[in-house]
């Protein structure tokens, strides 16, 4: 098949989902958005990839403005733009399409329809559940008319796709809602690139180039939006501020982010440590000077939203502090593992406790971060995760258009 998939950020696993379709035989385009200031995965061709994959940075010459709406509306249409015409020009079998903004997938679903280019929605999260969320906390009534908006689009797009990946079996109850044909769900969870993500020693050269190789650290890895919570990390840096040998290193960016660098600037808080998103190839090294990773999620993003970070923190044989909803697919992994301890967003108490015990306990660390790596290495085998795309690959060009199917 020829296959083009598009993952706007650059996230690992889909990198790395191109990767092995390209060495089964496929012919793969990888687009995404290199401007996006997200961190990205393996999204350049190494020496031993396929002549068959192709991965490429798409910029409309300016930096994402995530968090002003005009002007991301106004990046929006000009990206898509960009993206129908490398996806026309590849003209494949099928696309792939991964953290989409609605209004470039709504183009881009236009555009390749009319082609009879079959159409996988790969769901990461409900966008138009989240954002009507904000909207109505922001502009009351008429937030619930624009939140609307996103709400049918999304419904009308997800019900057009020839298939549809959720990473999630909570996702079922609303796409049913939405209408959407049961034989066209199929239910992939997300994973992390475990071959990318060895273990690593704790004094290494990120580590030690950071000053944390002879300290205790807690560390946060990944975006700090609307669904996370900063306070928590803020409240354990003050908790433990009489302990000079402990950090809270914060890897990140985002409103929360800022928040943080503000309380830091008013507060004096030596102990908490702010860095920009580093390299990707560093991600071993850096995972690896953890004591203690952190995941955190907020409570009104219920089910409808899961953590990569939850995987990636996993794969580095280091317990993690999971505060997200106990509904959420997040907590029932970190439960499944054995590799963390799962708390109640927004229940600062309880992550200071939480934290700071496992902190103090040796053993109890490396039993969870044995037990997280074990359960890394039984899921995340991507030759699996590779066989169930394809069968819905399959599957969607059976359901497209007739002058695309499959013999």
């Amino acid at each position: 098949m020829r296959v083009a998939v598009h993952d706007f950020p650059g996230h690992p696993g889909q990198a790395s989902l191109s990767r092995e379709l390209a060495r089964r035989g496929h012919d793969v385009l990888h687009l995404y958005d290199k401007t996006s200031g997200t961190a990205t995965g393996a999204v350049t061709h190494r020496a031993d990839d396929p002549a068959s994959l192709a991965y490429e940075g798409l910029t409309v010459g300016r930096d994402f403005p995530r968090y002003s709406a005009v002007s991301r509306l106004r990046y929006e249409h000009e990206y898509a733009g960009h993206l129908i015409g490398r996806i026309l020009s590849f003209a494949p079998d099928v696309f792939v399409s991964s953290n989409t903004s609605l209004v470039s997938q709504r183009r881009l679903w236009i555009a390749s329809g009319a082609r009879g280019i079959a159409r996988v929605f790969w769901l990461q999260d409900f966008y138009s559940v989240a954002m009507r969320q904000h909207l109505v906390r922001r502009l009351g009534a008429a937030g619930r008319v624009a939140g609307g908006v996103l709400w049918r689009l999304e419904a009308n797009l997800l019900r057009s796709a020839e298939a549809i990946v959720a990473i999630s079996p909570d996702f079922g109850g609303i796409l049913g809602a939405w209408g959407v044909p049961s034989d066209r769900m199929h239910v992939i969870e997300n994973w992390a690139p475990i071959e990318e993500l060895p273990v690593r020693p704790r004094d290494n050269p990120w580590s030690r180039a950071h000053g944390l190789a002879d300290k205790r650290v807690v560390l946060y890895a990944g975006n700090l939006g609307l669904k996370h919570d900063p306070a928590l990390l803020l409240e354990f840096s003050r908790a433990v501020r009489d302990e000079p040998d402990v950090r809270v290193v914060v890897v990140s960016r985002g409103p929360g982010r800022d928040w943080l660098e503000r309380q830091q600037a008013e507060g004096a808080d030596d102990n908490l440590v702010i860095l920009d998103y580093q390299p990707y190839e560093t991600l071993p090294d850096m995972l690896a000077s953890a004591d203690v990773l952190v995941a955190l999620l907020t409570s009104d993003a219920g089910v409808f939203s899961v953590p990569s970070k939850i995987l990636t923190n996993l794969c580095a044989a280091r317990p993690q502090v999971a505060a997200v909803p106990a509904n959420n697919l997040a907590a029932r992994t970190v439960a499944a593992s054995g590799g963390g301890i799962v708390i109640e967003p927004g229940n600062a108490k309880s992550f200071v406790v939480e934290t700071r015990r496992l902190l103090a306990d040796d053993d109890l660390r490396r039993q969870m971060g044995e037990s997280a790596r074990r359960y890394a290495e039984d899921k995340f085998r991507i030759d699996a995760v590779t066989s169930r795309f394809e069968d819905v690959l399959a599957a969607a060009l059976q359901t497209g258009s007739p002058n695309r199917r499959l013999a």
